[in-house]
């Protein structure tokens, strides 16, 4: 089967939580945990994808990604909520937990 592209899987009814990252990035690994830790509590309510700016520089350009960790959560193709930074994941369960 072919791999989902990155439309594909934005575009789908279920929540897509997008982290722009890369491996160099000392936030982004503080964020690596508490999106583990997000999916443990979420489960199948919510996917969770990891996108490396430094593999995906046309996508991270396209989509005006300039600091990271950039944390993105998609629905049907529409951005519901964007933010740069770490973010603890109460609030993020609490914000996917909104948009289901």
């Amino acid at each position: 089967m072919a791999k989902a592209g990155f439309k594909d899987i934005v575009n789908s009814a279920q929540p897509t939580l997008v982290d722009f990252y890369a491996d160099w990035c000392g936030p982004c690994k503080q964020m690596k945990p508490i999106l583990e830790q997000v999916k443990t509590r979420m489960g199948g309510k919510v996917r969770i994808l990891k996108i490396d700016v430094d593999k995906n520089q046309s996508l991270a350009a396209k989509l005006k990604i300039q600091s990271i960790p950039t944390l993105v959560l998609y629905k049907s193709g529409k951005i519901l909520w964007r933010k740069a930074g770490v973010v603890p994941s109460h609030e993020l369960e609490k914000l996917i937990k909104a948009n289901i």
